[in-house]
């Protein structure tokens, strides 16, 4: 094998392995927030779109039912106060249920 075909074999095996060990370091946390004052099946919607906004977050589900939000974010890019504050923006105070 040429120098060249080795030197591509060792750059794509180090892409390999740094795709694979890089989620390790993302520091993901999941919280959920009581939202007492969700009154309407739209409500969630107004309250996920909101959650969505905050940089870092990756994942909102919000539950009528449940008047809660469960929220995957990147711990290093937001904070569970930044949710909240943008729960509150957009009408719908909240607070860490966990």
């Amino acid at each position: 094998m040429g120098a060249l075909h080795m030197r591509l074999i060792q750059f794509f095996t180090t892409c390999v392995i740094w795709f694979c060990v890089c989620p390790v370091f993302a520091a993901m946390q999941q919280v959920t927030l009581t939202v007492p004052t969700m009154d309407c099946a739209t409500c969630p919607v107004t309250i996920k779109v909101a959650l969505m906004k905050v940089p870092g977050v990756k994942k909102a589900v919000v539950s009528y039912a449940r008047r809660t939000a469960k929220v995957t974010f990147d711990d290093e890019k937001t904070t569970v106060q930044a949710l909240t504050q943008a729960t509150d923006a957009a009408g719908y105070p909240s607070f860490q249920a966990d």
